[in-house]
């Protein structure tokens, strides 16, 4: 009941079983418009452009869209904004952009893109049908090769490998994405709405907590360390929150999601420095699923009044004792794979 009553949510899969086909058909690739930021970071949009076969197109947020690409009147828009830059260009966005909804493509995951369903809400864009994506399970090489980062947990009892820490789409354009990634050796996984939506706050999960966590050591902490020595704390702020997203989203995370967390720190996070950025902080720490439970919000206190951090942040008022969700709820370990 709680899985599959918003109809909204299961909508792609019902139109799919009405069609009477026997497997989803997905998009292929084809030449795409890629939008960068001329103010920021364009790491994504020039792996985009490697990616892709030299046919795309690159063009500056606003600039006006081609009538076709390769004989094509649709065509994947790739928009490698950052969070702050997307919010500004949908609330103004360019007449030729207007129709084209459906083709717009959006970036979830990491410290640079973060959690931006609040901003895709605030404009009507999260539909089961807009394509949005994760691309946080590759980096680039100096040398401009890529490297899959999909972390591979063992067997499950079914003896099927259990991985974690995919590239993941979802929407009209999820299998042009999958097919230009794998295309380029990275593993990418295609979802409903729904099951991409967990997994997005999943990692949103991964990047807040851990480098929170890690960011109030004195000495400098990797992601993988946090994952090693600070388990409990993870796992107490994970509870709380976990709590939260049923109040807050109406949405419960996946079974063996803390296998998953703690995997991708300990296997891909040992050259990464925990940090918390107050740039950042709307994208990443200060979602009220996050703040509104005890544990973290105590957590971005200290970082602020003790580690000197966040200084340009405003922070939620500090929480009265009895407020908020009490960590003794949670009794054992929270982890799936019997790590102590």
């Amino acid at each position: 009941m709680a899985t599959w009553s918003d109809s909204k949510a299961v909508k792609e899969y019902q139109d799919f079983l009405s069609s009477g086909n026997q497997e989803i058909i997905l998009a292929k690739d084809q030449a795409s418009v890629i939008l960068f930021s001329p103010d920021g970071a364009n790491e994504l949009a020039e792996s985009l452009w490697a990616m892709g076969k030299g046919d795309d197109v690159v063009i500056q947020a606003g600039q006006d869209l081609p009538q076709q690409l390769g004989g094509n009147p649709t065509y994947p828009i790739y928009i490698t904004l950052p969070p702050n830059q997307l919010a500004y260009f949908l609330q103004n966005l360019p007449e030729s952009y207007k129709a084209r909804y459906e083709d717009l493509v959006f970036f979830s995951g990491g410290l640079y893109y973060g959690n931006i369903e609040d901003i895709l809400k605030e404009n009507g864009l999260c539909r089961d049908s807009m394509t949005q994506a994760m691309m946080t399970g590759y980096v680039r090489t100096p040398s401009g090769q890529f490297k899959d980062l999909t972390t591979d947990l063992g067997l499950d009892a079914q003896g099927e490998k259990k991985l974690a820490g995919e590239c993941c789409a979802c929407g009209k354009w999820n299998g042009a994405i999958k097919e230009r990634l794998e295309r380029n050796g990275i593993n990418c996984v295609t979802d409903f709405y729904r099951d991409w939506r967990r997994k997005m706050w999943e990692r949103h999960i991964l990047d807040a907590v851990f480098n929170l966590v890690g960011s109030v050591r004195k000495e400098s902490t990797t992601l993988a360390n946090v994952a090693q020595y600070y388990e409990e704390e993870v796992s107490d702020m994970v509870w709380e929150i976990s709590q939260q997203l049923r109040g807050w989203k109406a949405m419960s995370l996946t079974f063996g999601f803390e296998e998953r967390i703690f995997g991708i720190a300990e296997n891909t996070g040992k050259d990464q420095q925990c940090v918390v950025l107050d740039e950042a902080y709307q994208w990443i720490w200060g979602n009220k699923v996050l703040t509104d439970a005890p544990t973290f919000l105590e957590y971005l206190w200290y970082a602020k009044e003790e580690m000197g951090l966040l200084k340009t942040v405003q922070l939620p008022p500090k929480q009265r004792e009895g407020q908020g969700v009490s960590t003794k709820m949670r009794s054992g370990n929270l982890r799936a794979d019997g790590v102590v």
